[in-house]
């Protein structure tokens, strides 16, 4: 690269990774807090809630980077356009190749990281993730740390312990079961435990008071009674892995007796496609950027700033892509599309950067924002 060529470079890989950090931490606080009850309800350490959030933040970075790339393209060539570079770019004969050689260079390298990313890290972290969270629920003891302090164990289930004895034993269980709208169940035992299997719950001396939905009460007392836990333990402790936690060569050929691949065939043909097409956005959103703001123009022309109007081109094709990749599931002959959009973006905007041509606003939309701002003038 010349030098003009690593100053263009640089300057959108800086403005690029300066717009990407603000929105990724806004995305990553938001997801984490959507997880908070890790520790509020099933009492883990703030250790296990921050191994999660980290687990998290590589989910996140493949969604940023395109439009990290779209906004450090569009606002580098706006400003060199405004302090004038371009007018000495053009009065020194530079072909407008040369400019797109650092846009280039900035978006293969953002497209080789979200693929890597999408490919090969987010697969992982995925499935310890959920491997994270079976471990914290698959045993029922881990939600009830602290004595004499009611835990919330589902919707609808509420349990205490007055005192923990020596192994499994407790002391002192209260249990309350609202999940039937039918009836609801309240349990009082003197001792209990949770067997090896966090399965089952079982009570030793003690009641049950049942007040069906009538109004009718009822107890019984017992001497011992199993609560059963394995619905409860297997929803929050069972860990079933998605298409979006498998790899791409499980993608490429899914196990015919895996039990989520028959029944969710659809949905593994679908994220195939998506993680074969996702990577290229960064060149995508890029070549349309430069498109846009890449060439000389004065300040008296009627125009959107480039930012605004690159990343509302990009909102859209990335709303298109994503609507394509779900209707794949349902619907195979959107593969074709999902494939076609991008390459066509590409091809198209090498030959009107080829050409010399750039994007630029509709004669109407123009026409309208001169009114607009000559109205504003005149005020």
């Amino acid at each position: 690269m010349t030098l003009i060529e690593r100053y263009i470079a640089l300057r959108v890989l800086k403005m690029a990774v300066a717009s990407i950090l603000p929105v990724l931490a806004v995305i990553w606080i938001v997801q984490v807090l959507a997880r908070v009850n890790l520790v509020t309800d099933s009492g883990q350490s703030i250790s296990s809630f921050f191994q999660l959030a980290g687990l998290i933040l590589p989910t996140i970075i493949p969604m940023v980077i395109p439009f990290g790339v779209v906004i450090g393209v569009a606002q580098t060539f706006a400003a060199m356009n405004a302090d004038s570079e371009f007018a000495v770019i053009d009065a020194a004969g530079m072909p407008r190749m040369r400019l797109l050689r650092p846009v280039f260079a900035v978006a293969i390298g953002a497209c080789a990281l979200s693929f890597a990313v999408d490919n090969l890290v987010e697969p992982v972290v995925r499935v310890q993730a959920r491997k994270m969270i079976a471990a914290v629920y698959a045993d029922l003891l881990s939600s009830v740390i602290e004595e004499k302090t009611f835990r919330k164990i589902d919707d609808g289930l509420y349990l205490q312990i007055s005192k923990r004895l020596h192994g499994r034993t407790l002391s002192g269980i209260f249990v309350a079961d609202y999940r039937d709208p039918q009836s609801e169940l309240i349990y009082y035992a003197k001792e209990g435990a949770i067997d090896e299997t966090g399965t089952t719950l079982v009570m030793h001396d003690g009641e049950v008071d049942r007040r069906s939905a009538d109004g009718d009460i009822s107890v019984v007392r017992f001497v011992s009674y199993a609560f059963d836990l394995s619905q409860l333990t297997k929803s929050r402790g069972g860990m079933t892995l998605r298409a979006i936690d498998r790899d791409l060569p499980f993608l490429f050929h899914p196990d015919p007796n895996d039990p989520d691949v028959k029944s969710y065939p659809g949905e593994y043909t679908a994220e195939l496609h998506r993680r074969l097409t996702e990577w290229s956005f960064p060149l995508v959103y890029g070549l349309i950027a430069f498109l846009i703001a890449g060439r000389a123009r004065t300040q008296r022309e009627i125009r959107l700033h480039p930012v605004i109007s690159a990343l509302a081109i990009a909102f859209v094709l990335r709303w298109l892509a994503y609507y394509m990749s779900n209707q794949i599931a349902e619907t195979p002959a959107f593969i074709v599309p999902l494939y076609l959009v991008p390459a066509g973006i590409v091809v198209a905007s090498v030959i009107l950067i080829l050409s010399a041509r750039s994007l630029s606003l509709p004669s109407w939309m123009s026409a309208g924002l001169g009114r607009l701002q000559l109205g504003r003038g005149g005020r």
